[in-house]
């Protein structure tokens, strides 16, 4: 068996391992992780869509604000064009 010098040798993780039982892992053991893989990606996601762009990011940001300026118009022209055919009793 053991003696008492073999025990005071033990740390409270072996000795949960003598009993068949292990520590209680608390949210800090699975959060710090998660959260830092989630940074990591997010941060290797952000660096690969810089090198990827097409455009430089002034022209990017035109090309989208002209697309979405685009999409808005036209659905005030469909809006428009339904309110009209409504109001006409269509």
């Amino acid at each position: 068996m053991f003696s008492a010098s073999d025990l005071k040798k033990m740390d409270k993780d072996d000795l949960l391992n003598l009993l068949g039982l292990e520590t209680r892992k608390g949210p800090t053991d699975w959060l710090l992780p998660t959260l830092g893989a989630f940074s990591v990606g997010l941060l290797v996601g952000a660096g690969l869509g810089l090198l990827m762009a097409p455009k430089p990011g002034a022209e990017l940001r035109d090309d989208l604000r002209n697309r979405l300026q685009g999409t808005q118009d036209s659905l005030a022209q469909g809006i428009g064009q339904r309110s009209e055919s409504s109001s006409r009793g269509v």
